[in-house]
């Protein structure tokens, strides 16, 4: 579940070609998505390394530094293609929010399913750090 979201991405270029819709779009929401989606998975390494240290802080401040910076990069990705070309921007703009939200949909239907030791870092440190609550 956790590899949803870019499953969609390569679902969405054939949707993309037989619609017609601008391919700048969908290039620079894709690019900004495997970006974002590549510093989420350094994130989680970083984290899952500190808390293994036993260092929370380290780990909750990469945890969401990562995540406010892959909000900011997808959408200034997204922004800048639409004040370039409106259609595109509409485009990517539409395709991003489908991907956000199989991307959360994924992730919380994975740490459901999840087992305490198969969560991720800060699944962890949500709970304390060891996986096993309060």
């Amino acid at each position: 579940m956790r590899f949803t979201d870019l499953a969609v991405l390569v679902v969405a270029l054939p949707v993309f070609l037989l619609a017609e819709l601008p391919m700048a779009g969908y290039g620079v929401c894709a690019a900004a998505w495997i970006a974002a989606s590549a510093m989420q998975i350094a994130a989680d390494r970083h984290a899952k390394r500190s808390l293994a240290r036993g260092n929370r802080n380290s780990a909750l401040g990469v945890l969401a530094a990562s995540t406010l910076g892959r909000v900011w990069l997808v959408a200034l990705a997204i922004l800048l293609v639409g004040l370039s070309d409106r259609d595109a921007g509409l485009a990517g703009a539409v395709l991003a929010a489908v991907l956000v939200t199989v991307h959360l949909a994924g992730m919380a239907i994975g740490r459901l399913m999840a087992s305490d030791e198969g969560r991720t870092p800060s699944a962890r440190l949500h709970q304390g750090g060891s996986g096993r609550g309060i």
